[in-house]
């Protein structure tokens, strides 16, 4: 069992940054894939970005690649989405997710994460 939590989300202007921290509580999070997802008004939740459980992997939206960044530092138990160059767009709740398989290949399905963050709202504005 692990809890997680979110935090750094905001109102930001277009073009400008934001870095998303998800803190875990409980054992094993080192052992989890970890996963960002995003919500926004009326769509279906999306997948963002993932990381394995070593940090050695990672995977991107192709709606973010090369403006976001996703680490993890497994001696803090967080995980972390840097996001540049942010775009209306990006408007979203973002969640992060533990997955639990540990999977060759990283999952960026959101029925494949077993414990979810309550989410943290991000606004972009134009």
């Amino acid at each position: 069992q692990v809890q997680l939590v979110e935090s750094g989300g905001g109102l930001v202007q277009a073009g400008g940054s934001l870095r998303l921290s998800c803190a875990a509580s409980g054992r094993s999070f080192s052992s989890y894939d970890m996963g960002w997802f995003r919500q926004a008004p009326g769509k279906e939740r999306e997948f963002v970005a993932a990381i394995s459980w070593i940090g050695s992997a990672t995977r991107y939206a192709d709606s973010v690649k090369g403006r976001f960044t996703i680490s993890r530092d497994n001696a803090k138990n967080t995980v972390y989405l840097q996001m540049n160059s942010l775009k209306p767009e990006d408007t979203a709740v973002y969640y992060c997710a533990a997955d639990q398989r540990r999977t060759v290949i990283i999952s960026i399905r959101p029925s494949s994460y077993d414990y979810w963050g309550q989410g943290t709202q991000v606004t972009v504005s134009s």
